[in-house]
């Protein structure tokens, strides 16, 4: 998603790869779930997301839509969203302890946080740590490997660039022709979201085989 504030304003200046030390942890939240409790349908959700929901919730995308999954457009690409209660605007997932109720295949989305990415020329991207973001006090340094917590990292890295590709390119297909960027869309949704995942095999492998098919359509 685009932002139009400055790299300077919203992060400490620092670029970090996967292997650097950030100062974002946060004792296991400690109970305070703020991140999980003001979402704004800003979970946003990317197909590695949907096949560790459906695999670990043992349901699919088409179960899930519009139960405990949205659609939005965001920059002209429509984006699936993880939908917050009507009481109180938190995240569907969050249980009444105030813990995540999906944390062992929760979104990368949520693995991120406090930090983001900054996409560079060659699509390559570095992680940043969002500074006004997380409300928690004396945060420790965390290898970001170990925050995020994903198998096979440098697999779902590529991923992440890939897929950023793909979105980028129905964005900018949305200035000059929104009827193609509107046909991009939709089959995108359905090569990679509506269409279920083999839960018991490799997610990378059934990506890249969709990225193939999305791509000669």
């Amino acid at each position: 998603m685009k932002r139009n504030l400055t790299f300077e304003e919203i992060s400490d200046g620092k670029r970090y790869s996967a292997g650097d030390l950030a100062k974002i942890g946060c004792g296991d939240c400690n109970g305070c779930s703020e991140c999980c409790r003001v979402t704004e349908d800003t979970i946003f959700i990317d197909p590695y997301d949907i096949y560790s929901l459906c695999g670990g919730l043992a349901t699919s995308f088409a179960e899930m839509l519009d139960k405990s999954i949205g659609l939005t457009v965001v920059d002209s690409v429509v984006t699936p969203y993880l939908t917050k209660k009507e009481q109180d605007g938190a995240c569907g997932f969050l249980n009444s302890e105030g813990r995540c109720g999906i944390h062992a295949f929760r979104p990368g989305f949520c693995r991120l946080f406090p930090l983001g990415r900054i996409y560079n020329d060659d699509g390559s991207f570095d992680y940043f740590v969002q500074v006004h973001e997380c409300p928690y006090p004396n945060k420790t340094k965390v290898k970001i490997k170990s925050w995020l917590g994903i198998p096979s990292l440098s697999r779902y890295e590529e991923f992440v660039r890939t897929w950023h590709e793909i979105t980028v390119n129905i964005r900018d297909c949305a200035v000059d022709n929104p009827t193609l960027a509107r046909e991009a869309n939709v089959r995108m949704l359905k090569i990679f979201y509506e269409t279920p995942y083999d839960a018991s095999e490799d997610f990378y492998a059934q990506f890249h085989e969709r990225v193939l098919i999305y791509q000669g359509a």
